[in-house]
């Protein structure tokens, strides 16, 4: 509690709830393989594995957070959402953070439902969900590119902080006195600081690869821009 930590550590939350979002995360995801098989094709196949590769290597890289005395790390929802699009990129999260989990400890085993429900799940819902939008509203160029990626990066990340804190409303170990308000307004605030990181890395990378080779961003792709209606002719010889 005292860092703040997204990955959420063994006995921060019951037993039960963790088994709850657990049956959650493996419902979602089973999904997520349903509905991602219709997507795969020779692009995104690959693209998938080099997503969740740049995704374990970046979550390596720890920037400090000052203010909070805390450090932040690359979620990597909102940059998979754009790359491979919210189903493959939902599976991209999971599998590195269970790697994380099963190989180098960061997270508990156990809570590794609570984890994919928060990082992949959450975070690349409401990061891709974000994107359909600004892609809609502004001009696909490197700039209306950037501005989407930062901020549907940065509101992932607050999203998923606050999944952490109705995990702990429903079933954290330790009493916070009634104050769930001063929670969330950490969380907020501590991952507000970790999202401007994470919008940084998300954009310049999204931007590069869009500059290269812009049929491998899923968002450009299959998301189309808006078609204005088009003019209803005047009936009979009105002017």
């Amino acid at each position: 509690m005292e860092t703040l930590a997204m990955h959420i550590s063994n006995g921060i939350i019951d037993g039960p709830v963790a088994a709850v979002f657990a049956a959650l995360a493996l419902a979602v995801l089973t999904f997520c393989v349903l509905r991602g098989r219709r997507d795969l094709d020779d692009r995104l196949a690959p693209m998938a594995g080099l997503v969740a590769a740049f995704i374990f290597a970046v979550q390596m890289l720890n920037f400090p957070i000052f203010t909070a005395g805390v450090s932040g790390h690359l979620l990597g929802g909102a940059l998979a959402a754009m790359l491979v699009g919210p189903w493959v990129g939902a599976l991209c999260v999971a599998v590195v953070l269970v790697v994380q989990a099963l190989v180098f400890g960061d997270g508990g085993v156990a809570m590794l439902g609570l984890n994919i429900t928060n990082m992949a799940i959450l975070g690349t819902a409401a990061a891709y969900l974000l994107i359909a939008l600004l892609l809609r509203l502004l001009p696909r160029t490197p700039a209306g590119l950037a501005v989407t990626a930062f901020v549907s990066a940065l509101v992932s990340v607050v999203v998923a902080s606050q999944g952490f804190v109705l995990q702990y409303w429903l079933g954290g170990t330790t009493d916070l006195g009634g104050n769930l308000t001063g929670l969330a307004g950490t969380m907020a605030g501590v991952h507000l600081l970790i999202g401007i990181g994470e919008g940084l890395i998300t954009a310049t990378t999204v931007v590069t690869v869009a500059k290269v080779r812009p049929d491998l961003v899923y968002a450009l792709r299959a998301l189309k821009p808006a078609v204005p209606a088009p003019a209803v002719p005047v009936a009979g010889g009105a002017r």
